[in-house]
C-alpha cells in the first residue's frame, strides 16, 4: 500500500475518528483511517465507555436480583459468574468494534492497519504490526488519537494489583477492598461496579468534592448518596505513598490541609485521576505542530499550525467526552467538503453512568456567579415524583438554572434514574434558545420521570405543583 492517495487520512478510529472518517467518506472524499490496534473503535469501544457500561449494567441487574422479594418474587439469594459476566462485556465490545468494522466497508473508507506519523502536512508513513512501512499521500490530516490514563510518578501501573480503567474492567476476582484514587466520573462508576459485585470500596479524592468540574451542590448531594450505597469516600485527602505486599497494596495517604497520615492495605488499587492526550510518536515536534499542556493547539476550525493538519477530540481542548469528539469529527468533514461544520460547546452534556445517574448540561452555578450573570434556580426532588416512587428510585433531583432577566435556560444538572436521558430534553431546549418557561408549558406524560423537569422548571418561578 505504498504511494497511496487519499483526499483525507484520519490518525485514530475512535468515536471521533471513525466518525469523521465516515462522514468524509459520505461527503464525497476519498478516505483512509490508520489504527494500529487489532480492532477498530478506539479506547471508547474497546476499554473504556463501552465495557465499563455493560459492566455497569451486569452489576446492577446483580443488586437488583437481591432485592427482588420486596416486589414479590422469591428468586433466593443471586450469586455471581464473574467468568460469565466479563465473557458478556466481551461479547458486547467484539460486536461493536465489528460494526465500526462494517461501517467502513458499506462507506468506502480503507482501514490502514498500523501506526501512524506525520512526516509532512500531506504525508502519513505508517509501520505495519510486522514493521513494513507505507506511504500515504494526502489533501488534509486528521489527528484524532484520543488520550490514555494518567498515572502518579509513585504508582506503577501493572494493570494486576495497581490497574487503570483497562486493567479495572478485565479483574479475574471480586477485590475484597478495593481503592479508587480520583472521584471522578470513571472512578465513581467503575468503583461502582466492583461494590455491587462485593468489594469494600475506598474513594481517595484530592479535591473538596468528588465529579471535580460539576456543579458543587449537585456533587455534593452525590457524594451523599454514593456513601449512603456504602462506598467510602475521602476528600481533600491525598496519596502520598505505596507499596506492593503480599497480599495486595499497602497505601498511604493524608489531608491535603495537613494532619495524621494513615495506611492501609488493599487487594487492588485503581488509578482514576484523569487522562492525558495521547500524541506520542506522531511526529508532531518534526512536523512543527504546536503543543501546549498536552494538547495539540487548534483554531476555531479545527486547524493547527501546519497547513494540511487537523485535529479533533481528546488531543484538543475541551471536554475529553466521546459525543464532542463525534461532533467535532462531524463539523471537520463538512469543513473539508466546503460545508459550515459548527459544533456548539455550550451545550455539550456530561453523564455518570453509576445509580443514580447525574447528567449535566450548561452552566454550573459556581460559572454563573463567577460571570457576574444574575440567574434563578428551579430544584424538584424526585421523591415527590410519582414514577420515581412507584419503582423505587427517589434518590436525586433536578436543578434547572435560568437567566434571572430573559428566563433562558443557562444549564441544567439531574441526579436521578435515567438522569443521562432525561438531560437531551434540556439539551435541545437549550439548542434552540429556549427558556425555562418553555419547558414548563410543554406537556409531559404522567407518570414520567420527565414530569420532574417540568416542575424544576415550573420552581424557577417558584410555582412547582407537586412540593
Amino acid at each position: 500500500m505504498s504511494d497511496q492517495q487519499f483526499d483525507v487520512v484520519v490518525i485514530g478510529s475512535g468515536p471521533g475518528g471513525y466518525v469523521h472518517a465516515i462522514r468524509c467518506a459520505q461527503l464525497g472524499l476519498k478516505t483512509a483511517c490508520v489504527e494500529k490496534r487489532a480492532t477498530l473503535g478506539g479506547t471508547c469501544l474497546n476499554v473504556g465507555c463501552i465495557p465499563s457500561k455493560a459492566l455497569l449494567q451486569s452489576s446492577e441487574k446483580f443488586v437488583e436480583a437481591a432485592h427482588l422479594d420486596e416486589h414479590g418474587i422469591g428468586v433466593g439469594a443471586p450469586t455471581l459468574d464473574l467468568a460469565t459476566m466479563m465473557k458478556r462485556k466481551d461479547g458486547v465490545v467484539s460486536k461493536f468494534t465489528r460494526g465500526v468494522e462494517g461501517l467502513f466497508k458499506k462507506n468506502k473508507v480503507t482501514w490502514v492497519k498500523g501506526a501512524g506519523r506525520i512526516t509532512a502536512g500531506d504525508t502519513v508513513e505508517v509501520t505495519g504490526a510486522d514493521g513494513a512501512v507505507s506511504t500515504l499521500k494526502t489533501r488534509f490530516i486528521t489527528i484524532a488519537t484520543g488520550s490514555e490514563p494518567s498515572s502518579l510518578p509513585f504508582l506503577e501501573i501493572d494493570e494486576k494489583t495497581i490497574v487503570s480503567s483497562t486493567g479495572a474492567i478485565a479483574l479475574e476476582k471480586v477485590p475484597g477492598r478495593l481503592a479508587v484514587i480520583g472521584g471522578g466520573v470513571i472512578g465513581l462508576e467503575l468503583g461502582t461496579v466492583w461494590h455491587r459485585l462485593g468489594s469494600k470500596v475506598t474513594v481517595v479524592e484530592f479535591l473538596d468534592n468528588i465529579l471535580a468540574g460539576m456543579d458543587v451542590g449537585t456533587a455534593k448531594d452525590m457524594a451523599k448518596i454514593v456513601k449512603k450505597q456504602g462506598m467510602e469516600v475521602l476528600t481533600g485527602t491525598k496519596v502520598t505513598g505505596a507499596a506492593k505486599t503480599a497480599g495486595g497494596v499497602s497505601l498511604t495517604w493524608e489531608p491535603v490541609a495537613g494532619g495524621e497520615a494513615q495506611t492501609q492495605e488493599f487487594d487492588v488499587v485503581l488509578v482514576s485521576v484523569g487522562r492525558r492526550a495521547y500524541i506520542d510518536g506522531l511526529g508532531l515536534d518534526a512536523v512543527g505542530v504546536t503543543v501546549e499542556r498536552g494538547k495539540v493547539v487548534i483554531d476555531d476550525h479545527f486547524k493547527t499550525n501546519v497547513n494540511g493538519i487537523y485535529a479533533i477530540g481528546d488531543v484538543v481542548k475541551g471536554p475529553m467526552l466521546a459525543h464532542k469528539a463525534e461532533d467535532e469529527g462531524m463539523a471537520l468533514a463538512e469543513i473539508y467538503a466546503g460545508q459550515a461544520g459548527h459544533v456548539n460547546y455550550d451545550v455539550i452534556p456530561g453523564v455518570v453512568y453509576t445509580w443514580p445517574e447525574v447528567a449535566s448540561v450548561g452552566k454550573t452555578e459556581e460559572q454563573l456567579k463567577e460571570a457576574g450573570i444574575a440567574y434563578k434556580v428551579g430544584k424538584f426532588p424526585f421523591l415527590a415524583n410519582s414514577r420515581a416512587g412507584a419503582v423505587g428510585e427517589t434518590d436525586g433531583s433536578v436543578k434547572i438554572l435560568a437567566d434571572a432577566t430573559t428566563d433562558r435556560v443557562l444549564g441544567c444538572h439531574i441526579i436521578g434514574p435515567n438522569a443521562g436521558e432525561n438531560i437531551h430534553e434540556i439539551v435541545a431546549i437549550m439548542e434552540f434558545g429556549g427558556s425555562a418557561e418553555d419547558v414548563a408549558r410543554t406537556c409531559h406524560a404522567h407518570p414520567t420521570l420527565a414530569e420532574a423537569i417540568k416542575e424544576a422548571a415550573l420552581a424557577v418561578d417558584a410555582r412547582a405543583i407537586h412540593i
